[in-house]
């Protein structure tokens, strides 16, 4: 894998492939943001919606990939896995944070990941109100975006108490691990919610310490992993181990500030 470089040209070269999926998904979405749109309910209990934006950025990046890498496989947020046996793997997020998205809010993101066997890893989110792109191969990560390209590389925080700390709702945390996350937003100096996947990128960016979520799916972390690895952060499940499966997920800009949080969390990992 490339080095850390002030240059996105370091990254692999597949990522300008990343780029050309997410703008497939901006033409698609942008049209419909702050929009009269129809909006669905996938739940027979409680509410998670979904849109004519979701879906059809999703079938317009798989009909990429399928021209591009017909042999990948692709695990999509909206339809049905394909081929996830093999040797390259697609993940796609058309529109991780719809209840922002269809509040009119600029915090939800397109995630675009691909992971393969020989150790490729890569991972965008792209805002395209903001004209924001954070991506990353594990190694180095890079934003583009209003005031030009740069680095992107976590903060230092040696300490619980001066962490700021974002998850999108407490509300995602069931019984048993809402006392163990309070336990964790008691400790720290600032706690704000409702960014969705923009909070991932903050911490990239050095801009925030700390987020602890759960009850998220594969599609709502992996494409993460690469761009908070990349700039030196860490991202785990409540027991240390890998966030690829999503559910319980902690990711810090500090090794100090992830443990001293996973000390919390872990009793109620699962």
């Amino acid at each position: 894998m490339p080095s850390v470089s002030s240059s996105p040209s370091a990254l692999h070269p597949d990522v300008a492939f990343l780029h050309s999926l997410a703008d497939v998904a901006r033409d698609v979405v942008m049209p419909l943001f702050r929009s009269e749109m129809k909006v669905d309910n996938k739940e027979v209990s409680g509410f998670d919606p979904v849109t004519d934006a979701d879906r059809q950025a999703e079938l317009q990046m798989r009909k990429r990939i399928h021209e591009r890498f017909p042999d990948h496989g692709i695990l999509g947020e909206e339809f049905e896995s394909e081929q996830l046996d093999a040797s390259g793997r697609w993940i796609l997020d058309p529109v991780d944070g719809t209840r922002a998205f269809i509040a009119g809010l600029p915090t939800w993101g397109t995630l675009i990941g691909y992971f393969h066997e020989d150790g490729t890893k890569l991972g965008m989110m792209s805002q395209p109100f903001t004209g924001e792109r954070f991506v990353g191969d594990g190694s180095s990560s890079f934003f583009s975006g209003p005031g030009g390209d740069r680095v992107l590389k976590v903060r230092a925080c040696a300490d619980l108490s001066e962490a700021t700390l974002f998850t999108t709702t407490p509300a995602m945390f069931n019984a048993a691990e809402l006392p163990a996350y309070l336990n964790v937003e008691r400790s720290v100096r600032l706690a704000r919610y409702g960014v969705d996947c923009y909070a991932y990128c903050m911490v990239a960016m050095g801009m925030v310490d700390l987020v602890v979520e759960s009850a998220l799916k594969p599609v709502d972390i992996a494409p993460l992993v690469p761009v908070i690895e990349g700039a030196g952060g860490i991202v785990t499940n409540w027991r240390g181990g890998s966030p690829l499966d999503g559910g319980q997920v902690i990711a810090a800009g500090s090794a100090e500030v992830h443990q001293q949080a996973l000390a919390y969390l872990s009793k109620a990992a699962v």
